[in-house]
């Protein structure tokens, strides 16, 4: 048996254990605190107050890369015939489809139109008829997405993605350069998820990743260290035995002769 595995260094054993357990345990700690520090910056924006759509972003103007998230009251009229449904949304591990009606911002149905993401459903056979006629969204702000990905069947009202390209297919007006993504799900519908969050300071929690990276090195130190003790036991072991064999052999030499 090896020697290190004797009844006396057991405690030795259980020590190493501890330390390296406790070593890892802090290191997630810290790193799940980090995770928590970036995803509380970035939900920061999308709880503030909203804002009228127009103290956002105008019809023409790009999507402005600091108000990702951020709430906005949209006013304006539905434009059902527009509603297009995006594959590929996940509510509650479920595979689904978000419901996208364009809102045209303004007093007319003409003007330009925000597409609102009013909510999720399994199957757009499921989905409640488009809303008609005036109506006030508080909604997320998000920029067009544009993966690259190439829609199947540019004739039907499936997308892939919720690009302003394809989007702008199936309406006669100008659409904003975002869309947005309802506060408050449309009746029969289960609400939307954010695709995208507000971009995160890349020094956000540093400090507890730090933490984490400090606390999984002293956990690889303490089991470099267990693991160099065992070595030098058994090498010390070894060291005896071949001693206690020369031993055995010179008295045995000296019997003989």
């Amino acid at each position: 048996m090896p020697r290190s595995l004797a009844p006396r260094y057991w405690g030795a054993h259980l020590l190493a254990l501890v330390l390296v357990g406790v070593a890892v345990g802090l290191g997630f700690w810290q790193l799940g605190a980090w995770q928590d520090h970036r995803r509380a910056q970035a939900a920061d924006l999308t709880n503030a107050e909203p804002l009228p759509l127009a103290d956002v972003i105008g019809p023409d103007d790009p999507f402005p890369g600091d108000r990702v998230g951020q709430p906005v009251t949209v006013v304006g009229a539905w434009v059902p015939r527009g509603t297009v449904y995006v594959s590929g949304r996940e509510h509650e591990g479920r595979d689904g489809f978000w419901v996208v009606t364009p809102l045209a911002v303004g007093d007319g149905d003409d003007g330009a139109a925000l597409p609102v993401v009013r909510g999720w459903v399994a199957d757009p056979a499921e989905a409640p008829a488009p809303p008609t006629g005036a109506a006030e969204v508080e909604a997320w702000l998000q920029p067009p997405q544009g993966t690259g990905e190439v829609d199947a069947d540019p004739g039907d009202d499936v997308l892939p993605q919720l690009r302003i390209a394809d989007v702008i297919q199936h309406v006669d007006q100008d659409l904003y350069g975002a869309y947005g993504v309802a506060r408050t799900p449309g009746p029969d519908l289960e609400p939307a998820t954010l695709d995208q969050l507000p971009p995160v300071a890349a020094l956000t929690g540093l400090r507890n990743l730090l933490y984490a990276i400090e606390w999984w090195f002293f956990g690889a130190f303490a089991a470099f260290i267990w693991w160099r003790w065992q070595r030098d036991l058994e090498t010390e072991a070894a060291a005896d035995e071949e001693a206690a064999g020369d031993t055995g052999s010179g008295a045995e030499a000296t019997s003989v002769g």
